[in-house]
């Protein structure tokens, strides 16, 4: 049996080649690559769909990348919740910004807070830190992958208060994002840790 039999051997028992196996797996990562390149020239001619196809091959098969553990769970109602509390704060905060921005007698009085998130998914940390620098006033400096801590710059931050409140805007977001997209176990544990929270509220006051 030569090499070419038994390539259409193991095509035909569904046994692809690992380099195309590979490929296909990357398929969306290669085309959202293909896409960002293109608009960053802004410009779309056969030049730039080659060059970018090509350094979207080179960057997923030379560089490193952790696998992203999907959960397959979607939840459309806390999904709407999350766009619509997305884009309330965005508003907000680019008027408040705005504001800060052409107020004479402001005097700037930022930090850099860290954030212990609650969960420790490489997925739901980037889009917690994607979400948090979208909102303007605070923008993410530095992740620790291994702690689940999210390094923040964040504006207008006075007073041990406006700290506080910056910390629980973040864990919110995190919260929004684990109970729209994240597994069950992700989700019931988000859950308990806010009736924990509020529990002890309760205690507190």
């Amino acid at each position: 049996m030569n090499a070419r039999t038994t390539t259409r051997l193991s095509r035909a028992e569904g046994h692809e080649p690992v380099f195309w196996r590979s490929l296909w797996r990357q398929l969306p990562l290669l085309v959202a690559l293909v896409v960002l390149w293109i608009l960053l020239w802004d410009h779309v001619d056969v030049l730039t769909v080659v060059t970018g196809i090509a350094l979207a091959i080179a960057v997923t098969r030379a560089l490193y990348l952790p696998p992203v553990l999907l959960s397959g769970r979607f939840n459309p109602w806390r999904g709407l919740l999350l766009g619509v509390r997305m884009a309330f704060d965005v508003v907000v905060a680019s008027i408040q910004v705005a504001l800060t921005a052409i107020n004479p007698w402001w005097k700037p009085m930022n930090s850099i807070i860290a954030v212990q998130l609650l969960t420790r998914s490489d997925f739901i940390t980037t889009l917690t830190a994607e979400a948090i620098s979208v909102v303007p006033g605070t923008v993410v400096v530095d992740i620790d992958r291994e702690r689940g801590l999210l390094y923040l710059h964040a504006l207008g931050t006075r007073t041990r208060a406006d700290i506080a409140r910056t910390r629980r805007n973040v864990l919110g977001t995190e919260e929004r994002i684990v109970l729209a997209i994240g597994t069950h176990e992700q989700a019931e544990s988000i859950r308990a840790e806010r009736r924990a929270r509020r529990a002890a509220q309760k205690g507190t006051s």
